[in-house]
């Protein structure tokens, strides 16, 4: 799918929950210039696209059909990609991924949870112990099929953006220079108890309504009480809510983890695409160093264009030990954990990755990576789109900043005949046998 990775126009950061635009980009070619042919229209890229209903968000491979080139996926394996397996099995191993997988994942010609579950531990042991990138493509190419998505255009297309872990100076109390609150789930807040999708506003026990905009919930001092810290901007708070966890530098050297603990039912509009679509930055020119000097500058504008974004985010404390952590639990692990629709593709699936990246000096270079599913958000819906984590703190940020590619991606799951050769731990072990090499790496 060389085609699927060419790079769009780079115009900024777009972290978890995105910061900008998730609209259209023009691609394609034209056709029909033979003759007097009228040309085609070229394609508009609707990344947002949904599934028709009941449509499947991938498609297996067929016998004799090519694999991706796992090449640079095989060079680029390090341990962060082992740590990463090893998070996915930590949350195959809870009780709570069984019940969960068939709501989450409701496409069971795909795969079932055992299937899911022992491809971790299957691609795991071939990783590790395959002495070559030959012998690995042989086992892999065995025992496993190969599910592409159809992407936004049912070629595979996916715009790959990037997220970070931010961390920001914060205080537990309002005090002077710190004046902006990000809050803690409101008890009126409703959610699917398996999605975690927004159900609206409880307002009595038999009804439940939207929730109000973004400017009347701040506006209203309806969350007053349930204050969890405060910020030197409003834009430093926003950006919290938009990534859906930080790091707090409290006072006294002391340092509070939060993360995402739902959000409201409004819809979501980045800040990006308003602060563009108002003229107040040019688009070739956006990201969020550029927002910063606008807020400084203006923050009238600034704050008008947030107040566009009718989703509201709450937050909870989180044990350190476990931050950053995406939607499965489990800690989320640098340019191997990707973010993607959770009611269309496979939670915790093995993949393989095919874009390009930003360097630090914003130069685009081949992204082709083994990554797990391990995290949503609020802005990543529909097949063609995900987000790949890119770290925590300032370095992080630019290269979330710089990823805005287009790109494919890869599922890799067990066959059903190798299932019940690679259980988890805690299941009796059947005898399994890595197949030989046949010199054949495809």
């Amino acid at each position: 799918m060389a085609d699927m990775q060419g790079c769009t126009r780079t115009i900024g950061l777009s972290p978890r929950i995105s910061l900008l635009s998730l609209a259209a980009v023009t691609g394609g070619l034209f056709a029909g210039l033979l003759g007097c042919e009228t040309p085609q229209p070229v394609p508009v890229a609707d990344f947002a696209r949904p599934l028709a209903p009941g449509e499947c968000a991938l498609r297996k491979l067929e016998p004799g059909e090519a694999w991706p080139d796992l090449t640079s996926a095989w060079s680029s394996r390090d341990a962060y990609l082992i740590e990463a397996l090893g998070q996915d099995q930590t949350w195959y191993e809870s009780p709570s991924s069984r019940s969960r997988f068939p709501q989450m994942f409701p496409f069971p010609e795909v795969c079932t949870w055992d299937q899911a579950s022992s491809s971790v531990i299957a691609f795991r042991q071939i990783l590790n112990e395959s002495a070559d990138q030959a012998s690995f493509n042989s086992a892999l190419m065995q025992m496993f099929d190969c599910w592409q998505t159809k992407g936004w255009n049912g070629k595979g297309g996916v715009l790959f953006t990037g997220y970070y872990a931010p961390e920001f100076k914060a205080t537990l109390v309002k005090t002077p220079g710190f004046e902006f609150p990000i809050y803690r789930r409101p008890k009126e807040l409703e959610t699917d108890p398996v999605t975690g999708k927004a159900l609206g506003r409880r307002i009595s026990e038999s009804e439940i309504a939207p929730w109000p905009t973004r400017a009347e919930i701040v506006s209203s001092g309806m969350l007053n009480g349930l204050e969890l810290a405060w910020f030197p901007t409003a834009l430093d708070a926003y950006i919290v809510q938009v990534n859906g966890s930080a790091k707090l530098l409290l006072p006294d050297d002391k340092v509070l983890f939060i993360g995402y603990a739902g959000a409201t039912d409004g819809e979501y509009v980045g800040l990006g695409t308003s602060l563009v679509a108002s003229n107040a930055i040019p688009e070739s020119q956006l990201n969020l160093s550029a927002i910063r000097r606008l807020y400084e500058k203006d923050p009238t504008t600034v704050m008008a264009a947030i107040n566009l974004n009718n989703r509201y985010t709450f937050f909870q404390k989180y044990d350190g030990k476990n931050w950053p952590a995406g939607s499965l639990g489990v800690k989320v692990t640098d340019k191997v954990s990707l973010a993607t629709d959770k009611s269309v593709y496979p939670p915790g699936g093995v993949m393989f990755v095919s874009t390009q990246s930003s360097s630090y000096s914003g130069s685009k270079q081949p992204f082709q990576r083994f990554m797990l599913d391990q995290d949503t958000g609020g802005a990543i819906r529909a097949p063609g789109r995900a987000d790949i984590f890119m770290g925590i703190g300032p370095s992080a940020e630019i290269l979330a900043g710089g990823q805005y590619c287009e790109g494919t991606l890869y599922y890799f799951f067990l066959k059903p005949e190798y299932v019940s050769q690679y259980p988890l731990p805690a299941r009796k072990p059947a005898a399994k046998a890595i197949p030989k090499s046949s010199g054949n790496a495809g």
